[in-house]
């Protein structure tokens, strides 16, 4: 088997784990989706509503999970969650902080049920605070974390990034921490509750720009394409495209690869600081030689002289890549009206439990039943629950 070929499900490194899945939007279901490639069994529970399946974005959310509808404003669903709580690794969920203990679902009942349960919690803001009961999406933690401020071009006004950061970014600490919670259990013998928010992840993604605020106390600018700190690295067009470069080699080797040695006898452009200060003059200089050649010519030459750089491709150029190609970045699953569906894979690669994506997207009811029988619900009593939120 070739390092990337894609992998057979069934003995994923979290194989024989059970989490429970009572996240919506993105961010909570960005977790269990990954948790879910890395082989646990993952049962979403659903809120009783007119529910459509949804587009790709939902299918590629909810893909490799089992499905089922309760209504947990009802007490007898309600019994029958936490007969599966009592049998689960995991709970995950990503109500607004109260909504949980409002249902009679939250941390200390659980635990007291299942002391050996990891409860993952999701939030727009966290747990508390002013803002803890406020809604969360992904557009307000971008402006509220300072991202907003940083991205674009100098002088524009805020941008939003370009895809939801702070949802996949919660989601992903959210699946760290899990991990941390379940080895953590390995030597105590007792779970724990773990939880982040947008805005925390959002804010730590800011990273050095964050830190350049905290310890250096500057308020960071926008700067566009241009690296914030670090001068010639940038997007630049060229005589067909537009090529990112990121000269980290010595000046030296970047100028004579640029076709442009003269630049490093130029007093401005002597080091790192004068550099800086005249990045303007540097970058079109820079420009006039890019703008001379193709960009699969500047990729070539600039690579093989040890400076980074790449073209900047649309989305359906990124999937023609011959590496990404390589990767093999997606799986194909079935579609749960028929046919097959794209989506994509777990990056991650493991040498001996492979992580795959084993399964495609299903209506939510779709294990219902089928979860209330393992639960011990013969057939009329399931019959009775199902029957009493349709």
């Amino acid at each position: 088997m070739a390092m990337y070929d894609r992998a057979e499900a069934g003995n994923g490194p979290l194989d024989g784990l059970r989490v429970i899945d009572l996240t919506r939007a993105r961010a909570g279901p960005t977790c269990t989706r990954q948790l879910a490639d890395m082989g646990a069994e993952v049962i979403r529970v659903v809120e009783p509503r007119p529910y459509a399946l949804g587009g790709s974005d939902t299918y590629n959310l909810q893909r490799n999970k089992r499905s089922m509808v309760l209504d947990l404003t009802d007490d007898q669903a309600r019994n029958a969650f936490l007969r599966l709580a009592e049998r689960a690794d995991v709970v995950v969920e990503n109500y607004r902080p109260a909504v949980k203990d409002r249902l009679g679902i939250g941390y200390e009942v659980l635990s007291a049920r299942n002391p050996r349960l990891v409860y993952a919690s999701l939030s727009g803001f966290g747990q508390e605070g002013p803002y803890a009961d406020r809604p969360g999406v992904d557009q307000i933690a971008q402006g509220l974390s300072g991202l907003m401020s940083v991205t674009g071009p100098p002088g524009s006004g805020p941008w939003r990034v370009g895809i939801a950061i702070s949802d996949t970014a919660a989601g992903t600490f959210l699946t760290q921490g899990v991990l941390a919670a379940l080895l953590a259990r390995e030597r105590t013998g007792r779970g724990q509750w773990v939880h982040t928010s947008l805005l925390e992840a959002a804010i730590n993604f800011m990273d050095f720009q964050a830190v350049r605020w905290l310890i250096d106390g500057e308020v960071p600018p926008q700067e566009g394409n241009n690296h914030p700190t670090i001068v010639p690295m940038g997007m630049f067009p060229t005589a067909d495209g537009h090529v990112n470069v990121a000269p980290m080699s010595r000046w030296e080797t970047f100028a004579e690869a640029l076709g442009a040695p003269e630049l490093v006898a130029d007093p401005r452009f002597a080091d790192r600081d004068t550099r800086t200060a005249h990045r303007r003059e540097l970058d079109e200089i820079i420009e006039q030689r890019l703008a001379t050649a193709t960009t699969a010519e500047w990729v070539e030459r600039l690579n093989a002289a040890g400076c980074p750089c790449g073209p900047v491709l649309a989305v359906d150029e990124t999937f023609a890549d011959p590496q990404v190609d390589h990767l093999n970045i997606f799986s194909v699953v079935p579609d749960p009206d028929g046919g097959e569906l794209a989506v994509l894979r777990l990056p991650l690669t493991f040498s001996e439990t492979p992580a795959a994506v084993g399964a495609g997207p299903v209506h939510p009811d779709h294990h219902t039943r089928e979860i209330l029988a393992e639960l011990g619900y013969d057939d009329a009593e399931a019959d009775a629950l199902v029957h009493s939120f349709h």
